[in-house]
């Protein structure tokens, strides 16, 4: 299945619109087809996207969902999301597992095709439930592919999975893990109280960019790089974040700066920059190019100036603001974030028009960028989020990973990606 031949099922109920810039109010259909709640719908400046794909817990027109049980189908509170043209990768964190779906999903609630980390689809609990690391996780939160390898940020055992092939079969023992010096060793910071360039404590978010593997170390507040995929208890070329490799003290021990962090929770980029998410200063921050060195930001998202960690709670939002944004994926000169507090994605079009405060372009999940509640605060539908905590942006379509409404959406964002290219195309002219 290419990604580009995705559609919406036609025995669905048609997709909602949802407005991506500042809207209009109109009259919409909800998800049945029957007269819905006042929706928004974009001005002709603007762009939509159309959900397409629901996996997991189902719940038409209900806050409340059903009980989490594992399954192939169902999840509890997946933090973690990985889209391909081959393949969809979930961690399914809070049953301790990943699923893999062979094909990109076209149907609600299609099974999952393979499981990690647990025995069968049935199975629960940390460690597979008996205490078991070598074939288990604990709270397994991001997911990449690199050429054909995969490697799973598993995150309360502070280690990074590596299987050097991506399984065809369930419940495969990974070749190695990165951070720790065995697969049956699972303490933070080796045990040892003290970070190293080859130790992890809370590892929560890596990406693949430039040759490199980054990683979001964060327990250490820091991220950690390697040069390609790292061998068998490798330590890290280099780090952004501290002064040394022996340093975990949030902030550097002081005020945000360019070149602190508090949770530094996801990595990506290009081959041109890189993008940290740093969830707990309600920022992220962008270099104009792969640093080698623990070098300031050159960009700021989400406050309006680097000493700053401002949060604006239960407050009507802007297309500025971020309130722990936990996820972020970058396709092309489109960079996605999860806004996660603020139970959306936003987007912003690179290169950016200013260093610091640059407001986002477009948002999916709320019907415009003053709104905030979970799932409207009305109901879960097919366009309603609450606390999406990972992202992954391919070709596009976007990828969510919906923790708070136990599901993966799969969302068509091509308008998104086609204005930013426009956009671009205007400027260089």
């Amino acid at each position: 299945m290419k990604i580009k031949q995705l559609t919406s099922n036609p025995a669905k109920p048609a997709p909602i619109q949802v407005t991506l810039s500042r809207p209009h109010v109109i009259r919409d259909l909800d998800v049945a087809g029957s007269p819905g709640a006042t929706v928004a719908t974009p001005s002709p400046a603007s762009s939509v996207a159309r959900p397409l794909t629901w996996l997991g817990a189902y719940s038409p027109h209900g806050l409340a969902l059903p009980a989490a049980h594992p399954t192939s189908k169902q999840m509890y509170g997946p933090r973690g999301v990985w889209l391909d043209e081959e393949r969809l990768i979930v961690c399914d964190s809070g049953n301790h597992r990943v699923l893999i779906w062979n094909s990109v999903p076209v149907q609600d609630g299609q099974p999952a095709d393979i499981v990690l980390g647990q025995p069968d689809f049935e199975s629960e609990g940390p460690a597979c439930g008996c205490g078991d690391p070598v074939r288990g996780c604990f709270l397994p939160t991001g997911v990449i592919v690199a050429g054909n390898q995969l490697l799973v940020a598993d995150a309360w055992h502070h280690r990074i999975l590596v299987w050097r092939r991506v399984p065809n079969t369930s419940a495969t023992v990974p070749d190695f893990a990165i951070g720790q010096s065995a697969l049956n060793h699972v303490e933070p910071n080796r045990g040892t109280g003290r970070p190293t360039l080859a130790s992890l404590y809370w590892p929560y978010g890596l990406a693949y960019q430039g040759g490199r593997l980054w990683v979001a170390d964060t327990g250490n507040r820091r991220v950690l790089y390697w040069q390609g995929i790292p061998e068998r208890d490798q330590p890290a070329n280099g780090l952004l974040g501290q002064p040394n490799p022996y340093s975990m003290s949030e902030n550097r021990g002081g005020n945000p700066a360019a070149n602190s962090f508090r949770w530094p929770h996801d990595v990506t980029g290009n081959e041109n920059g890189l993008w940290v998410a740093d969830a707990g200063n309600h920022r992220v921050l962008g270099w104009s190019s792969h640093p080698v060195h623990d070098v300031p930001a050159d960009f700021l998202l989400g406050q309006s100036r680097m000493n700053e960690c401002s949060e604006w709670p239960y407050a009507a939002q802007t297309d500025q603001r971020l309130r722990f944004p936990y996820a972020i994926c970058q396709q092309g000169n489109v960079l996605a974030v999860a806004d996660t507090a603020n139970n959306r994605v936003l987007f912003w079009r690179l290169p950016l028009s200013q260093t610091e405060f640059a407001p986002a372009s477009d948002v999916v999940g709320q019907l415009d960028f003053s709104s905030f509640g979970e799932n409207h605060w009305k109901a879960v539908t097919r366009s309603s989020l609450c606390w999406p905590y990972g992202v992954c942006l391919y070709k596009g379509v976007l990828a969510i990973a919906d923790s708070g409404n136990n599901r993966i959406m799969l969302w068509d964002v091509n308008a998104i990606i086609e204005e930013a290219a426009k956009s671009s195309n205007d400027q260089n002219k």
